[in-house]
């Protein structure tokens, strides 16, 4: 989702492009501040950023509406997350669904109608779980503690070793190559070879993959140690005569 190309499909009929900030299926690393710029200041930028945030360092204040879960590189479990907005989005968004804390003076129970909160807290449905908000909270802590240029540093450093592996077991890698445009996440394919039969063979030396149709997925963390790559490489290996 390359700033040209969404240059070029803007009509006048467009209001807002939505994108990912890194596209979940090669991991390509949109450029959100050239986005920005090309879609003009009248247009909402939309950002799904889950496949991103907390490892990749990106322009993330040129969006109008940012949406994560906590549940992939956040590693805070299901159920947590955020979505944050602009002045601009909160004065052009209205909610089609909020509940009893998304009004004004939700304590006041006087049995009239309370406008919406003036804020983001107008699309909230309920209170928060204390649980998933204290894992959220500590998610975070731990991004904060050891920063998002030291992880994303980490992680390139161990997806360049997969990719290397997988290149020398004949395997076609499908992610951008330029560190710059990728977001720790490798996907590859290995010609002749079933992406099924692929992720058996990953299973049974410990490594956990996101296998599709037709590629397979590897996403280290920070925290990936550095002897999965050998377990990459000896699952690869049982593959080839």
């Amino acid at each position: 989702m390359t700033p040209d190309l969404v240059r070029e499909s803007l009509t006048e009929e467009v209001v807002a492009v939505s994108v990912s900030a890194a596209d979940f299926r090669s991991g390509f690393r949109a450029d959100l501040a050239a986005l920005r710029e090309a879609i003009g200041p009248d247009r909402l930028l939309v950002v799904d950023a889950i496949q991103a945030f907390g490892v990749t360092e990106m322009a993330w204040d040129a969006a109008d509406v940012l949406v994560a879960g906590g549940q992939k590189w956040l590693r805070a479990g299901w159920g947590t997350g955020f979505a944050t907005l602009s002045d601009r989005a909160l004065e052009a968004l209205e909610p089609v669904l909020t509940g009893w804390t998304g009004v004004e003076d939700i304590g006041l129970f006087d049995g009239a109608d309370h406008p919406p909160a003036a804020d983001a807290r107008r699309w909230s449905v309920t209170h928060l779980s204390p649980v998933t908000a204290a894992a959220f909270a500590a998610a975070l802590g731990l991004v904060e503690r050891y920063t998002v240029a030291a992880i994303e540093d980490a992680i390139a450093v161990r997806v360049a070793e997969l990719a290397e592996v997988v290149a020398r077991h004949g395997g076609h890698v499908l992610s951008p190559v330029d560190p710059e445009r990728r977001a720790g996440i490798l996907a590859f394919t290995l010609p002749d070879v079933d992406p099924s039969l692929v992720g058996k063979a990953l299973h049974a030396e410990g490594v956990t993959p996101t296998v599709r149709g037709d590629s397979l997925r590897l996403s280290p963390h920070a925290s990936t140690p550095a002897e999965t790559v050998e377990r990459v490489a000896a699952a690869l290996s049982s593959l080839r005569p």
